[in-house]
């Protein structure tokens, strides 16, 4: 079997890049490289290429950016490109399954989890958000069903007690960018194998929603120190102070005896702004109020007086 793959990639956002500059470096060639249509973006709402666009083009490579893979025409293209294998990282379009099919080696998927767990779209955010202690990525042969198909290849991480959602899609990038060359390199030699997802051992990362990012002073400090992190850098955590949206970056627990209402500001100054929370109190440690730009919560704290509000409230 030749041991040089026709490979067309498939991803959109800085998570995929890792993945993309390793397989460009390997002996195998990309084909192509799809990823969505540019999007308004900014204050301007400026047409913004995707970075994947960015970096392929500065790479040479033919790019793509069809708005659906689902009609025979997107089909008809990604064939004519005689792919060995597909490799999607993050692309954000669905693969139906005339698209799967056009690889003759099928189309393999870097996922940001330890699948079964974490299917969807926010595993790295459902994982801190829920208190794992680890996570991976995983190498995985794309079927019809979402994050269901057989798992080639798995590399674990511990998740670090203070790790934004952000800090740790960098570090699963440049994972999964290895993991991806050596399964390729596994593929063309004939040694590749699959496992079976177990099916009942799956959970679902849905989607981030907005919702989500109000903090709740009910919960305990711990769930909500991890709300902070898995929610940075999107949507970012939030709550009210005065009436104001208040944004938080950065929080730590703080042990706190009970007593207080929940939201109430106990402390305000260099250890930041402490909040009670249902068990322990918060310490928000970097903030953002409407039109200003994030700053250390001590020096919120030193411009207004804030013991005794009660965050949250309206």
């Amino acid at each position: 079997m030749d041991s040089r793959l026709a490979v067309v990639f498939a991803g959109t956002p800085d998570f995929a890049l890792p993945s993309l500059e390793s397989i460009a470096a390997s002996r195998h060639r990309i084909a192509a490289v799809f990823t969505q249509p540019d999007r308004p973006s900014g204050r301007g709402r400026r047409e913004t290429a995707s970075p994947v666009k960015e970096r392929a083009l500065a790479l040479g490579l033919p790019v793509r950016q069809p708005a659906t893979l689902k009609d025979a025409a997107a089909a008809k293209e990604i064939a004519a490109f005689a792919p060995d294998a597909m490799v999607v990282v993050a692309y954000g379009l669905l693969l139906p399954p005339a698209v799967l099919a056009i690889p003759r080696l099928g189309c393999l998927n870097v996922h940001a989890s330890l699948l079964p767990r974490w299917r969807g779209a926010a595993p790295v955010a459902r994982a801190i958000l829920a208190g794992d202690a680890k996570t991976g990525v995983c190498i995985m042969r794309m079927e019809a069903g979402l994050d269901t198909g057989p798992v080639m290849s798995t590399r674990e991480l511990a998740i670090g007690t203070r790790e934004t959602a952000g800090e740790l899609e960098l570090r699963l990038a440049e994972e999964g960018a290895a993991a991806i060359a050596a399964a390729l390199d596994a593929l063309a030699a004939g040694r590749a194998r699959f496992v079976p997802q177990d099916a009942s051992q799956a959970t679902w990362a849905a989607k981030l929603t907005k919702a989500e990012a109000r903090l709740d002073w009910g919960e305990d400090a711990a769930a909500l120190e991890r709300r902070v992190r898995a929610l940075n850098p999107r949507p970012i955590a939030e709550t009210t102070l005065d009436g104001a949206q208040l944004r938080v970056y950065e929080a730590a627990v703080v042990p706190a005896p009970p007593g207080r209402v929940p939201g109430t500001v106990l402390a305000a100054g260099a250890g930041g702004i402490v909040v009670m929370t249902g068990r322990d109190a918060l310490a928000l440690l970097r903030v953002q109020l409407p039109g200003r730009r994030p700053v250390g919560a001590a020096e919120l704290a030193n411009a207004r007086s804030l013991a005794g509000s009660v965050l949250g409230s309206h």
